[in-house]
């Protein structure tokens, strides 16, 4: 049986092993105690490292056949430090992984306002967030070139599940932009963007850069009524963008100040994904209404 990494071992993580338990001997990339006990009750090898400290990769190389890379970069600077500390950790043994699978953000995009975006769109990453995860890319596939790793980009939209939606923001009241005022914003289901992750270990190309999206790009606001709906809660208000920027946090408004439509047929042409969530509504009537 092969050896598989995760990397980022979270909720996506979670949701990976176990759709890919039965191929893979999995073991998970932990930094506490905690974290070790939680993976190991999920039938995954704990494996101790840090990817801030680079002392403590040691145990990373040779390790895995494959690696699943969802650790998101750090907080600071223009450049991803957290995928230069994995890849020269997976470097020191002579036995490379074949295949690598990230997840990035549809934000290196930047603002399309509001038009269609396949994978062939340029980049223009707009905040500093974006501008890591575009170079987190740049290195992986520079770094899969050159060591003859197959890497596999999927560059994900808002991930929505049970225990990932906006309901504190409904209740604590916060405000939605106005129609005229408002960009498009698109999604992807937990359960979803673990089976495509899944898939791209099979069968993505190398260097390739998958939309991991799912088929509704819908206007922000309308996001929010329809999960305000579905819990039975308010929904929000309406303001206009100059009432944004005094009421509305600029860590959202940064979200807010994008607008973009992904397209993701090559998911289902290459990968062979059959979306199980194609839209948000889908997605929300096989959750439970208890908060």
């Amino acid at each position: 049986m092969q050896k598989l990494l995760i990397a980022g071992y979270g909720d996506i993580g979670t949701r990976a092993a176990a759709l890919l338990s039965h191929r893979y001997r999995i073991y998970g990339l932990t930094r506490s105690a905690a974290s070790a006990e939680r993976v190991r009750a999920q039938g995954v090898t704990p494996v101790s490292g840090d990817l801030d400290h680079p002392a403590t990769l040691g145990r990373l190389g040779g390790l895995a056949d494959a690696v699943l890379h969802f650790a998101p970069p750090q907080r600071q600077g223009r450049h991803d430090l957290r995928t230069r500390n994995l890849l020269a950790a997976l470097a020191q043994a002579k036995s490379l992984p074949q295949r690598l699978v990230y997840i990035s953000t549809t934000g290196v995009y930047g603002d399309c306002q509001g038009g269609e975006v396949d994978e062939t769109h340029p980049t223009r990453p707009a905040t500093a967030r974006a501008v890591r995860r575009a170079n987190a890319e740049a290195v992986l596939r520079e770094w899969g070139k050159r060591h003859g790793v197959k890497v596999s980009i999927l560059r994900v939209p808002g991930i929505y599940a049970p225990g990932r939606l906006p309901l504190e923001r409904l209740r604590n009241g916060i405000p939605a932009l106005r129609e005229e005022d408002d960009g498009y914003t698109n999604h992807i289901h937990g359960d979803d963007l673990a089976r495509i992750a899944a898939a791209a270990l099979v069968r993505g190309r190398p260097n390739r850069v998958y939309n991991a999206s799912d088929d509704a790009p819908m206007k922000m606001a309308d996001f929010f009524d329809l999960v305000a709906d579905h819990y039975r809660l308010g929904r929000p208000r309406r303001i206009s963008w100059q009432e944004a920027q005094q009421e509305i946090s600029p860590g959202m408004l940064s979200y807010m100040a994008e607008s973009r439509r992904i397209l993701n047929r090559r998911i289902k042409l290459e990968l062979k994904v059959k979306l199980e969530y194609p839209g948000v509504l889908q997605g929300l009537k096989g959750m439970n209404h208890a908060s």
